[in-house]
């Protein structure tokens, strides 16, 4: 009986945080005004009202047949909504709005399918005799996915006009820590990339499998992320102007695009202005600064230093001084909460880099999860012995081009569930609209 009332605990709770993914996703939708549903934040993406079918297309394409034998109604929703642009620079879509169901027809869409999927999961939950690994792994994807596309999306809606949405609070601007960054060493030690697939119930995608265990070499890492203030000197010292910090192929993207300080910034005579998500105030200078790959390794090659290596961001952040042991999280064991970070929602900006000295790990390396994703020079790739999900084969494997970055940690609006050790995010270098900062290293 004590297996049977853990499998069906197990699974309502996997309902239950079905139910507030969607709140968190339908919250997101809720503030853009009803015109800019068709609106294109972001060139190179979709517009607003392709992932408003997205989402739910997306639960409805993984479990319905395979999980539980339910028959489409609307094949022509779930083929529309069924797949997601990975956005490359040059490559714009050309749809008009016009081409698009009206928003009452895909709402109606959505409620029919959430109705549709939650009968059925809650079918399931009464049959506890039955173990549905294979059910719990889908509602996991399911799950993660929904809540990748809220922070997705809300960094798609930062682009949106302030008039284009309902207007929520406005970030400070300013603020209230004076903290500074220094080089902290990070003595060598072997680090475990990736989850094992035997640790019980634990989710992850198929990209953290399998582990494997790394040594890493002594390194001198910044205690702390760049922050804004770091950055505009960069630029000051003519940093954009440098071809020798920049990659051929990052120095054409960036002439081409005009790329001229981070996406986030916008001058205004002689002040710097920060886009927050409900409107500008002056640059915080204390925040992390959000840019594009090619612009932090610009910035790292200035100072004569490197990104880390995700095998060099696992120790530091997830290491001990004794060199072979590792925590969860930097700060230990402990679940996350908002005493450790800038994380899961809580807010719509970033904090003063070293708000959360309680999150630093073991090493006094501050904001190592939350405020911002940290690019890695590592390029996405597979661990040895990686298998793509049966259900869902393209999620990692479409992206082992060596066009993709891995970074690590995770922002203000990373959910808590992917604050995991494993976890890896992945962007191409000349994308500057994610929430993405970072820290420089000495080998």
């Amino acid at each position: 009986m004590g297996a049977i009332a853990t499998a069906v605990r197990i699974r309502h709770d996997l309902h239950t945080r079905m139910l507030d993914a969607r709140a968190q996703s339908d919250a997101l939708f809720g503030i853009v005004d009803h015109e800019a549903i068709y609106d294109r934040p972001i060139p190179e993406r979709h517009r607003i009202i392709f992932y408003l079918g997205h989402v739910e297309a997306f639960d409805w394409n993984l479990l319905a047949q395979r999980a539980f034998g339910l028959q489409t109604k609307q094949r022509t929703f779930d083929d529309l909504f069924a797949f997601g642009i990975d956005p490359v620079a040059g490559a714009l879509p050309s749809d008009r709005p016009s081409d698009w169901p009206k928003r009452d027809e895909v709402e109606h869409y959505n409620r029919r399918l959430r109705n549709e999927l939650d009968q059925a999961i809650e079918h399931a939950l009464a049959r506890p005799a039955e173990g549905h690994p294979q059910l719990i792994a889908m509602l996991e994807v399911a799950i993660e996915h929904r809540l990748m596309h809220a922070e997705t999306l809300a960094y798609m809606l930062h682009r949106l006009p302030t008039e284009r949405k309902i207007r929520g609070p406005i970030a400070p601007g300013s603020g209230t820590t004076r903290w500074k960054s220094r080089l902290v060493e990070i003595p060598a030690g072997r680090v475990t990339l990736g989850l094992k697939h035997a640790t019980g119930d634990e989710f992850g995608w198929d990209n953290e499998l399998e582990a494997q265990e790394v040594d890493v070499a002594e390194f001198a890492i910044e205690s702390g992320n760049v922050t804004n203030r770091d950055f505009l000197r960069f630029m000051q010292a003519g940093g954009y102007e440098d071809a020798g910090l920049w990659s051929a192929e990052a120095w054409a993207w960036k002439e081409k695009a005009g790329v001229q300080h981070p996406a986030f910034w916008r001058r205004d005579g002689n002040l710097w202005m920060y886009r927050a998500m409900f409107g500008e105030v002056r640059l915080p200078l204390d925040w992390p600064v959000y840019v594009s790959h090619a612009e932090a390794t610009a910035y790292a090659r200035w100072l004569g230093h490197a990104l880390p290596s995700e095998e060099q961001f696992h120790r530091a952040a997830y290491g001990t001084r004794e060199g072979w042991g590792e925590r969860a999280y930097p700060w230990g064991e402990d679940a996350p909460s908002a005493r450790h970070g800038n994380f899961d929602f809580h807010q719509w900006d970033p904090a003063p880099a070293g708000a959360h000295p309680e999150g630093a790990s073991a090493f006094g390396v501050h904001d190592l999860v939350g405020n911002g994703w940290e690019w890695t020079r590592t390029k996405f790739a597979p661990f040895p012995g990686f298998a793509p999900m049966p259900f869902y084969p393209g999620y990692s494997a479409s992206f082992f081009d060596g066009k993709h970055y891995v970074m690590k940690g995770g922002s203000p609006r990373t959910a808590a569930c992917m604050l995991r050790r494993s976890f890896r995010n992945w962007f191409q270098p000349h994308y500057p609209y994610v929430y993405a900062t970072f820290r420089c290293v000495e080998d």
